[in-house]
């Protein structure tokens, strides 16, 4: 057992369910060796408090806040040391002729309590009440900012406008 101190246990919790880590990380950091590098870090930093798990069987969710806490943190680090390489706020989305990097860039510039709805809505294909355990907010809470983000996007990209019109679902939701 993992909270015992058996590190094959703590092993097999982390790599069963790499793929998916692995693509939430890639969500956040968009590039495979800063999502492996946030990844590594999420893993040393869960097993250092392992002993603070409360419930064992929401490992995967304790596991997942970390290293959602890992990519913020690394994405605020990289801001600091590299300020002159962000792109101007309002002509960055106008500048981004493929589709997917316009809603990328329309993602990233939603606020982060947004961006995580999204990410783990529309990229990993959670349930509201998934993502409600995993940030810990009550579900009313995750579709009303669900509800704000998506009006956001559409307000950023354009409802029908600009090659997204397809994007839009008939029930309004974001298809990515």
């Amino acid at each position: 057992m993992a909270l015992s101190g058996d590190d094959e246990a703590f092993f097999r919790l982390v790599t069963d369910d790499r793929e998916r880590l692995l693509r939430i990380a890639y969500a956040y950091m968009k590039n495979e060796h800063d999502a492996l590098e946030a990844i590594q870090e999420a893993t040393c930093r869960a097993y250092a408090k392992l002993r603070k798990l409360k419930e064992p069987s929401l490992f995967l969710t304790w596991y997942t806040r970390i290293l959602i806490n890992c990519c913020i943190d690394e994405q605020k680090r990289k801001r600091r040391m590299l300020p002159m390489l962000r792109l101007p706020e309002g002509a960055a989305i106008d500048r981004l002729p493929d589709e997917r990097l316009r809603l990328d860039a329309a993602i990233a510039k939603l606020a982060p309590h947004y961006r995580h709805i999204i990410i783990l809505k529309y990229y990993e294909d959670m349930t509201l009440t998934e993502i409600a355990r995993l940030l810990e907010k009550p579900d009313g809470t995750v579709k009303t900012w669900l509800n704000k983000a998506l009006k956001k996007l559409r307000a950023d990209l354009g409802e029908g406008g600009g090659g997204f019109h397809d994007r839009w679902g008939e029930d309004g939701t974001l298809r990515i």
